[in-house]
């Protein structure tokens, strides 16, 4: 499917990842096309599924979601069933940013986020422990963000 992708493409996409923001002016400078040709190419790309969506990256310590922890979490069945079950459940908990499932030694890897560390320690034990077929947790918590996507920590 990427080999549909062409160097133009590609540059688009990396430009909108930079700045979803920017005006198509804009971008097709950056690319060296027209206007109208670069806004064919982000409705193709739009309509072929490179491009999902444009957000907003906000601040989320000010949003009272500043506190991250990442939590290995090891089911006590992996069978289908029980797998959909979990992946529903966890689906719904809007404390948990992101949920993949590792191959390995636990089965998810979940990144979760609340204001401090007693709404962790909350969301741990009303929410996480009490998820479909969750046997054991282990929770590593975040110190410092290093590297968040492509925010520029030093702004």
């Amino acid at each position: 499917m990427t080999d549909e992708l062409d160097k133009i493409d590609r540059k688009i996409l990396a430009e909108l990842q930079k700045d979803g923001r920017m005006t198509m002016t804009a971008l097709a400078g950056r690319v060296g096309l027209s206007k109208s040709p670069c806004q064919q190419r982000v409705r193709r790309l739009e309509a072929d599924g490179y491009i999902l969506g444009y957000t907003a990256l906000v601040d989320l310590a000010r949003l009272d979601a500043g506190h991250v922890a990442f939590v290995q979490v090891t089911l006590s069945d992996t069978t289908t069933p029980s797998l959909d079950a979990f992946n529903k459940a966890v689906r719904r908990l809007p404390e948990v940013e992101q949920c993949h499932m590792i191959a390995g030694g636990f089965d998810y890897l979940l990144k979760v986020r609340t204001a401090d560390i007693r709404a962790y320690r909350r969301t741990l034990g009303e929410s996480l422990s009490s998820l479909p077929h969750v046997s054991h947790t282990s929770t590593y918590v975040v110190m410092e963000s290093v590297k968040d996507r492509d925010v520029a920590e030093d702004r």
